[in-house]
This record gives structure tokens, sequence and C-alpha cells, in this order.
């Protein structure tokens, strides 16, 4: 384990319809654990999800390229070594990031496909279709209704335990975001292009949940294999029964330890010396 004076701090990157409230629970334990924590925003998604609701002018146009150059810019800011967690899109973000060079460890929990991957089951392009109804929708910031973040997030609870959660946690989703990645096949320059054979990666671990409607298992899987192209230390885990909630779902705590654990006893040379 790292020592005192070696302990890396820890990102958590939020995703979709989601603000870094999401990660309460993770960063409460990681912080008791002795590590600094921090948890970053999306622009435009600072504050509380009720004010993000009110006023969504800050996010009808953000794209992935803000968000990265963004988070970018926070991490190369941190000084000594860092672990990069996403979760969703911010797992997607988080292989873009470990590809520019950022981060001396990543974990990418249920992430978001990045250019390359093209196993889209279903369930995915069902949990997409609020966004991916519309191409207008590429320009607006787009509420997700309880049904569907039951669906897309929830779908092991009962649509009453949902409810709370929505409640708490869910903001309208940038639809620009959502397009990207769903065209990212088609646009050779995507923000979500990484090179699967990059010498110089960090090491990365991708977790998937059993029963995940927005990622299935086959996503990362694939991405899991394409990443593994690269000399770096790429594994995948899959927690079954798990849900796209899977950040605070119960049992939460065993997804955050292995990640946790795994990116501490992974630690790129770099980090280490």
């Amino acid at each position: 384990m790292a020592s005192e004076q070696t302990k890396p701090t820890i990102v958590l990157i939020h995703g979709l319809w989601m603000t870094p409230l999401s990660w309460e629970h993770w960063v409460e334990r990681f912080q008791a654990r002795g590590y600094a924590v921090e948890a970053p925003a999306w622009p435009g998604f600072e504050g509380d999800p009720e004010s993000i609701r009110a006023d969504t002018s800050k996010i009808e146009d953000l794209g992935l390229e803000e968000i990265i150059d963004h988070l970018d810019a926070v991490i190369s800011a941190i000084e000594g070594p860092t672990i990069i967690m996403g979760h969703s899109f911010g797992g997607a973000i988080t292989e873009v990031l470990l590809d520019r060079g950022l981060g001396d460890a990543g974990v990418g929990i249920d992430a978001a496909a990045v250019r390359g991957i093209t196993k889209l089951p279903y369930s995915t392009l069902k949990s997409a279709f609020p966004i991916l109804k519309s191409p207008a929708n590429g320009h607006r910031a787009v509420p997700i209704t309880a049904e569907q973040f039951h669906y897309a997030f929830t779908n092991t609870m009962s649509a009453e335990e949902s409810l709370p959660i929505y409640e708490r946690y869910a903001v309208p989703g940038a639809g620009r975001v959502l397009w990207q990645g769903a065209l990212a096949n088609f646009n050779p320059h995507s923000p979500l292009k990484v090179d699967f054979k990059n010498p110089d990666r960090a090491p990365l671990l991708l977790i998937a949940g059993g029963s995940d409607h927005v990622v299935p298992p086959a996503v990362d899987k694939q991405m899991a294999k394409k990443e593994g192209k690269a000399p770096a230390v790429t594994e995948y885990k899959e927690f079954p029964g798990r849900s796209h909630y899977t950040v605070g779902q119960e049992g939460w705590e065993e997804v955050a330890d292995y990640a946790l654990d795994w990116a501490v006893a992974h630690l790129h040379a770099s980090a280490t010396g």
C-alpha cells in the first residue's frame, strides 16, 4: 500500500445526467482511508442539482472537448501521483485522459464506449433514446424522466426505491456529449479517440455491472480487449447483479474498495519510482 507520503490524489469524474454529488459516498470512504479526493464538475455542472435543473443555459452546447480539456487542466495542476476514476461517460473520459499521459492508474466504472467500440446492445440505445431521438437535442440540455432513470440507472430496484435516488441526483444531460459519443466511430477526430496501443498509458481497470442497462458487460469486455493491445496493465472486473447506479447501489463499498485497492497496487512506475 502507498505510504502517507506517497498516497495519490484520487480524482472522481461523473457521467451524463449526474453531478459530482453522485460520488458523495466514495469521497467520504476514500477520505476516511486517508486519501485526498477531488470530484470536479463538468463545466456548467457546478452547484447543486436543483440549481442546474432550474437553469440549463451553461450546458446546452457543452461538448466533450471542453469537458476533457477542463479535467486535463484540473489533473495537471495536482502535485504528486493521481488515480483517475470515472463513471459512465466519466469512464470513457478517464480512458482519454490516460491516453494523454495523465494519471498513474485509472479505473473506468460502467465506462461508456470510446471510439472503436462497436458492440452497443439494445438496452444501451434505449437508455440513450431521450437524447438521440432528435438531432436537435445535440444543442439542448435534455432532462431524464423518473421512469427513464429507473430503466437506465436503477433497474435492479423497484420504481419506489428508485424515485428518491432520481430526485437527489438526476440533472438534465448535455445532449451534445451523447451525440458525440454516438457518432464517435464515424468521426476520425472524435474527442473519444484513444490509441489502444499507447506504450505510455498508465494501468487501467474496467469495471462492469452484470445487470447494467446503459453499459452492459459486453461493451466493457470489448473495450478491455482493445485497450489490452497496449503494453500497460489492462484488467476487466465484473460485479454480477449490479446496475448502472453501482456507485450508490447497495453494496457499493465492495466496488469502491476493489477499485481503490487495484489502482494503488498498480500505480504507474512513474509514480512509484
